[in-house]
């Protein structure tokens, strides 16, 4: 299984999200980024990505990756949305708005979403659950 419409509409409406490495030494590292979808993985590059702190943990080896877009579908009531998801990141050549460079590429392994079409509130009586989905490893040649 693999991302729903409701999660791929919700994706194409966002421009931010953060993205959790790990350093060589254990240090955790949450940074904000902008990101482009392909359906099925997560594209991160930014000013001078092959420099960045997450570009140097993924090339140090840590490849395990957090990553959550979120926003607020309203303040009066409280509505939180997200979808948030655990993977695995590699550095990848490709061409960005400034020429190729390495930049990383997230590939889901699980993933979960609450609220995304921000119909819950925290007024609301019922407490909403995350949907969590189970993402196939495919071989990139499929």
């Amino acid at each position: 299984m693999s991302f729903t419409e409701e999660e791929i509409t919700y994706i194409h409406s966002q421009r931010l999200a953060r993205i959790a490495t790990v350093s060589a030494d254990g240090q955790p590292d949450l940074t904000p980024v902008t990101f482009e979808f392909d359906g099925r993985h997560f594209y991160i590059g930014g000013y001078n990505p092959t420099n960045t702190r997450r570009a140097r943990n993924v090339r140090s080896g840590n490849h395990k990756v957090a990553f959550v877009i979120d926003d607020l579908a309203s303040t009066q009531p409280w509505s939180p949305r997200y979808l948030r998801l655990y993977g695995t990141a590699e550095l990848v050549t490709r061409p960005t708005r400034t020429g190729e460079h390495q930049i990383l590429k997230v590939t889901p392994v699980t993933s979960w979403s609450m609220n995304l079409s921000g119909t819950w509130s925290a007024d609301s009586a019922y407490q909403p659950h995350p949907s969590k989905t189970h993402h196939p490893q495919l071989d990139e040649s499929e």
